[in-house]
């Protein structure tokens, strides 16, 4: 596990306890404001070493800001670091960095929607998914179910959408696949 999956599980892990997950939320809705620890223990009703301890802990994370008696402050960016840190990890976020004009139709390493099927981006996302399956031989339909299940929740829409374009060929069975056009190193954009 990389540094910043093992950041982002501790950010996960460390909300999963309520009293540090309503702290957050108490110091995310005082905004710029804040809040010492005493103020943070009288809304959340615990004791002032609970408060405290939890602040302290968001504060390793990164999830807030303050020390001590002092204010302290939410910093919801810390969450959005630990989500894009989750999402640079997914299989395909390398290769949407060649892609950027596809980035909508993607939602944490994920295809959630395909572009409208006559426009330029429908090919490209077909190339691209070409690119991640890497294909260098032939395959069978599970083989290829397979690999693009780790991107894509319609396995089947997408994998027709690619023979469609193609970027994927199968026999005249329908059961074995291969690379039909070849991706170019990198996106024309």
């Amino acid at each position: 596990m990389s540094l910043e999956a093992a950041r982002a599980a501790d950010v996960l892990a460390a909300l999963s306890s309520p009293i540090r997950l309503s702290a957050l939320a108490e110091l995310t809705r005082r905004g710029r404001e804040g809040a010492t620890i005493a103020e943070l223990a009288y809304a959340l009703e615990a004791s002032v070493p609970q408060a405290g301890d939890a602040c302290a802990r968001l504060v390793a994370l990164g999830l807030a800001t303050g020390s001590g008696n002092g204010l302290y402050r939410a910093r919801p960016e810390g969450l959005r670091e630990a989500a894009a840190a989750v999402d640079r990890l997914q299989p395909i976020a390398p290769l949407l960095d060649d892609y950027p004009q596809l980035r909508g139709y993607f939602a944490h390493g994920r295809l959630t929607s395909l572009p409208p099927t006559l426009s330029e981006r429908y090919t490209q996302v077909g190339e691209l998914l070409a690119r991640f399956l890497a294909l260098d031989g032939l395959y069978t339909e599970d083989e290829i179910n397979q690999r693009l299940a780790a991107v894509a929740d319609d396995v089947a829409g997408v994998r027709r959408m690619m023979v469609d374009t193609g970027w994927l060929e199968r026999d005249r069975a329908g059961s074995t696949y291969g690379s039909g056009r070849r991706p170019t190193p990198a996106a024309a954009g």
